[in-house]
């Protein structure tokens, strides 16, 4: 594969990075490539906004131009287990199934309690396993997961991850270009799963959920990766269910996926079509009041800072007044 056709996560990259990877390998002959990785890493300021730096993306990277024949590494020194090719599925978990068929102002308070990391969450990953119709996948990138519990009976689950590169009605919604979308990525979530519970039996509970929820899901991700959220979306497959809770807590039809998946090369749809719903998460989208800022330089990852550092790098977005909104959703839809 030529230079100019090379992608990576949707990035490309120059000849002069190539070289600089050369010299780096060169010039570090007893390096493993993860030491090599971390090091280009520290070299070009490759972060996540908490600071960590983006050492498994860098790694897939120089492996994916060793593998296009541009660099040549080292051999490697070992070849641990991938747990990410085999994963065990979540064992069965033992809760409090008496039927839960009330009015929801039975339940309140309902407490959201965030157990990624913690030691819920391999009650959360069973629940999501046993009742789930996807059942439980470990969701990618940046994630967060939610039991909400109603007087510690958990009621539902959520999970919430890194965003998909390319949703044509999103990104028409929003009013992003593709590379606008690239470098703002970060500051979109993905509801992956979300689980009401089979023996809650609650009019309006699903709703109220989204709702709490995208009133708490900034703030937290803001503490654990550094940085807050500007819009959420989600997936809802069109032959199972109509979103009609979405819908409710206000969130917004933004249209339909093509059904091709991120990896298509066919053109063809190859699975069932989602309809795609989105939820601004600030008052600044309407308003006009907040700028979202991204940086269009040639290294392969732009990283979202909350204040400009160089003014003359920077490409500023506004986001749109809350009156284009159905407009936007119209246009994303009938142009999908």
């Amino acid at each position: 594969m030529d230079l100019e056709n090379f992608k990576y996560r949707g990035r490309g990259v120059t000849a002069e990075e190539v070289e600089f990877i050369r010299r780096l390998v060169a010039e570090n002959p007893d390096d493993s490539r993860r030491a090599l990785s971390s090091k280009l890493c520290e070299a070009w300021d490759w972060r996540q906004p908490n600071g960590a730096p983006k050492d498994m993306i860098c790694r897939g990277f120089i492996l994916e131009l060793h593998r296009a024949g541009h660099i040549r590494l080292p051999e490697k020194k070992c070849s641990p287990k991938n747990p990410f090719l085999v994963r065990k599925k979540p064992g069965r978990v033992e809760t409090d199934r008496t039927p839960m068929a009330t009015d929801i102002g039975r339940l309140l308070p309902l407490e959201f309690r965030q157990v990624r990391r913690s030691e819920l969450e391999g009650l959360f990953d069973g629940l999501v396993e046993q009742y789930h119709y996807f059942g439980y996948r470990r969701p990618v990138g940046e994630h967060l997961k939610y039991i909400v519990f109603s007087s510690e009976r958990p009621v539902a689950c959520l999970a919430w991850s890194s965003a998909p590169r390319h949703i044509g009605c999103g990104d028409r919604f929003i009013g992003w270009s593709r590379p606008e979308r690239e470098g703002n990525l970060g500051l979109i979530a993905c509801n992956v799963r979300f689980l009401v519970l089979p023996w809650c039996r609650v009019a309006n509970l699903a709703s109220h959920i989204l709702g709490r929820m995208a009133a708490k899901i900034a703030a937290d991700w803001r503490e654990i990766y550094g940085h807050g959220l500007f819009f959420l979306e989600t997936f809802v497959d069109t032959e199972r269910f109509s979103g009609t809770c979405y819908r409710a807590a206000n969130w917004i039809r933004l249209g339909e996926t093509t059904g091709r998946g991120k990896n298509d090369r066919t053109g063809r749809a190859n699975r069932s079509i989602k309809a795609v719903w989105g939820y601004p998460l600030s008052k600044d989208f309407e308003t006009c009041q907040t700028r979202m800022v991204w940086l269009p330089s040639t290294s392969l990852f732009p990283q979202i800072r909350d204040e400009p550092k160089d003014q003359a790098k920077l490409t500023v977005i506004l986001s749109p007044p809350l009156s284009l909104l159905s407009k936007r959703a119209e246009s994303a839809t009938a142009t999908r």
